[in-house]
């Protein structure tokens, strides 16, 4: 069983940061999945697929792991860089770029 750690990055129907400030430990797929003969869905006899553990902070995460000596690796993603701008800058004329056509 081999561990991923990560923060999730957020979703395509989501403008905020919800859903993306804690770390989360799942297990990778020891096995590849199969169809099921019946019924064609995918199946996997690997129940460690299952868990996923979230964290509040990074090190719980790691400490988790090595409590209960479980190898791992920690992905962790560059943060976004905001500029502020107001919408009176889309008409200054200083602007660098031009706005219309």
């Amino acid at each position: 069983m081999f561990a991923k750690i990560y923060r999730p990055s957020r979703t395509a129907m989501q403008s905020g940061q919800a859903k993306t400030r804690n770390w989360v430990l799942e297990f990778e797929p020891s096995m590849a999945k199969r169809p099921d003969p019946l019924m064609g869905w995918n199946s996997t006899t690997d129940m460690s697929a299952q868990v996923r553990l979230k964290f509040a902070e990074l090190d719980q995460a790691v400490a988790y792991a090595k409590k209960y000596g479980i190898p791992y690796r920690v992905t962790e993603k560059a943060d976004i860089v905001r500029k502020p701008k107001t919408y009176a800058s889309n008409f200054s004329a200083d602007r660098k770029e031009p706005w219309s056509h």
